[in-house]
């Protein structure tokens, strides 16, 4: 729906049943999907792909060009999917080179004030809570949990079904499945309440409480860690994630409560 104070750009295509509140400016080469609501005064830059069902609410500012020096005006973008929402004064930047995209994924939650830099994947099922800054070519895996005010360093990678505690500074690597708190940022326990609401059983519970009992409970190295992980505990799913997990991480792993 256009309205008489927008800017819409007649080249932008914008689906069935998208409300645009007044104010808010619409650039080129912006695709905007079906039953989605945009916000006053939100502006939407070139190189945006949206999905249907997205809120967007007033202030954001979405795909705008990369707050990175390398960046030499590639054609890039960024990508929201369906059934997400993205708070007031939320700026997303879109990507570089390296990706060319920054993505968010379905049913995701970015909060008021947060900020996504340049090529940072957020997975299917986030909430980034208010205020958190991201830095570029980020990684966060589904159903992950950012407390508000964390600020993210550039490149880290934070695991599906993490839970990360408001505040924090992260400057390592959260592997999936765990909460982690405290300055510096170290592991706090298994995410147990998390993984029971999205149904993992009791027995899946008890297995990734064992793994992380290794890792982080008895006094081991990573290296040693991951050797008796793979000798002693049962093949599955989650234990195949957080090994690969752990052999990906390039800024390493955070520390554990003992450490």
């Amino acid at each position: 729906m256009k309205n008489q104070n927008n800017h819409i750009d007649p080249n932008a295509e914008i689906g069935k049943s998208t409300k645009i509140e007044p104010y808010s400016f619409i650039d080129k080469d912006v695709k905007i999907g079906n039953n989605c609501w945009i916000g006053n005064n939100v502006t939407i830059y070139s190189g945006a792909r949206i999905g249907n069902n997205v809120k967007i609410f007033p202030g954001a500012v979405i795909s705008s060009i990369p707050q990175d020096l390398k960046f030499e005006g590639e054609n890039t973008t960024v990508q929201i999917g369906d059934n997400s929402t993205i708070r007031e004064f939320v700026t997303i930047s879109r990507g570089t080179s390296d990706k060319l995209t920054t993505k968010v994924g379905d049913n995701c939650l970015i909060m008021a004030y947060s900020h996504l830099a340049h090529d940072c994947i957020i997975e299917d099922y986030c909430i980034i809570v208010n205020s958190v800054q991201i830095g570029g070519h980020v990684h966060l895996g589904e159903y992950a949990i950012v407390g508000g005010g964390t600020l993210i360093h550039q490149f880290s990678k934070i695991g599906a079904h993490s839970m990360i505690a408001g505040g924090s500074l992260v400057r390592k690597d959260v592997p999936p499945f765990c909460k982690a708190g405290k300055e510096p940022l170290s592991f706090r326990g298994v995410n147990s309440i998390g993984l029971k609401r999205r149904n993992f059983s009791n027995e899946q519970i008890n297995h990734i409480q064992n793994i992380f009992r290794i890792l982080y409970l008895e006094g081991r190295n990573n290296s040693q860690a991951v050797k008796k992980i793979e000798s002693d505990i049962e093949d599955s799913i989650e234990k195949k994630t957080v090994l690969d997990f752990i052999s990906d991480s390039k800024r390493g792993i955070i520390k554990g409560l003992m450490d």
